[in-house]
């Protein structure tokens, strides 16, 4: 009988060790802990997020933005990471597009019209005042993917239905008609943080992604 104990501990042991994803030993995997961004982006989000930041060149400011679109609308899933100082500035509520979902984004969309949050890579721009306040450009780089932002007017602005508050009463934010809308009283702050060239990552996983050609 001890022997059978003992046997099943080896087989135990050898199963944990070969199981154990060659990911904890990464220097993504070490960043994304050292940073403790668990709470607001996946592990996939980031590391992808990562992969891209070392493709597309930031600002000289090392500002690094992340949306994680697989987390509800519930929780928060944006986070602006000061890539140099190895620190997180900001970790917030953001909404999606109307027409992506309710309390999760799954569809998205690069066209004009569909009201729908896109995925990618982004640049962004100069700030200025809109009909949604002091907002944000946002440059797609990603091609047939996110490049229509400008033509769609997807930009960072605040909101009130992007508020923690708006999610007691009807059990998730308020949507956009496609823009990563803030909480009103953080919007400016972070925008002048980022604005001027930092890159934006939106992570999603698209439910119905659209046909190419």
């Amino acid at each position: 009988m001890l022997k059978v104990y003992f046997l099943i501990l080896w087989v135990f042991a050898i199963e944990s060790v070969q199981c154990q994803p060659e990911i904890m030993m990464s220097e993504k995997w070490q960043l994304y802990q050292e940073l403790g961004l668990s709470e607001t982006v996946s592990y996939p989000a980031f590391e992808q997020g990562i992969e891209g930041y070392k493709q597309y060149k930031a600002e000289e400011k090392g500002m690094f933005v992340l949306i994680d679109f697989t987390k509800p609308s519930t929780e928060k899933r944006f986070c602006v990471v000061d890539m140099k100082h190895k620190q997180v500035l900001f970790s917030t509520y953001v909404a999606h597009g109307r027409k992506s979902g309710e309390n999760y984004a799954v569809f998205f969309s690069n066209e004009p019209g569909s009201n729908k949050s896109s995925l990618g890579f982004f640049r962004t721009g100069d700030s200025y005042y809109g009909k949604n306040g002091y907002s944000l450009f946002l440059d797609g780089l990603e091609e047939g993917i996110n490049d229509k932002a400008r033509e769609r007017a997807i930009v960072i602005h605040g909101a009130n239905y992007s508020d923690p508050s708006v999610i007691q009463g009807q059990g998730r934010l308020g949507r956009s008609l496609g823009c990563p809308a803030l909480p009103p009283l953080i919007n400016r702050e972070i925008i002048d943080v980022i604005k001027g060239g930092s890159l934006l990552y939106i992570y999603g996983k698209d439910q119905h992604p659209e046909r190419k050609g």
